[in-house]
């Protein structure tokens, strides 16, 4: 299980933006399984998207956290499995985009961001 990821200031910077007091943050294995899963990686690639959830929306499949310099991530368990211990998310200003790495290199260099609090919040996400 992965022990930690941190977010670099800029990502942080937009999750804090979004945040209100009770919200819960996801780092979702994009696999078509549980409630705020997009599809079942039908580009036969890895992804990842950062999902903030209400305090009422349900955990069902994530039944694992991570700590974060956030505070808890909460992920789907099998998803995280082979993962490296230290994982960051960085922003790329030059296409906007966010990354997923590890110890060992990059894991989805095109990592969404879903807010599931605002309606609108899957469809202002620019990597899916």
């Amino acid at each position: 299980m992965t022990q930690d990821i941190k977010f670099d200031e800029t990502v942080t910077k937009r999750i804090q933006d979004r945040w209100k007091d009770g919200d819960r943050l996801l780092l979702t294995f994009e696999d078509g399984v549980g409630p705020y899963s997009q599809h079942a990686m039908i580009h036969m690639q890895t992804q990842f998207t950062i999902n903030i959830i209400g305090p009422e929306a349900s955990l069902d499949t994530y039944d694992a956290t991570i700590d974060s310099n956030l505070g808890k991530v909460y992920v789907k368990a099998y998803g995280m499995e082979g993962m490296d211990d230290h994982l960051v998310v960085r922003f790329h200003p030059q296409y906007d985009t966010m990354s997923l790495s590890g110890d060992s290199g990059d894991i989805d260099t095109n990592v969404g961001f879903i807010d599931f609090t605002d309606p609108n919040g899957i469809k202002e996400n620019p990597a899916r």
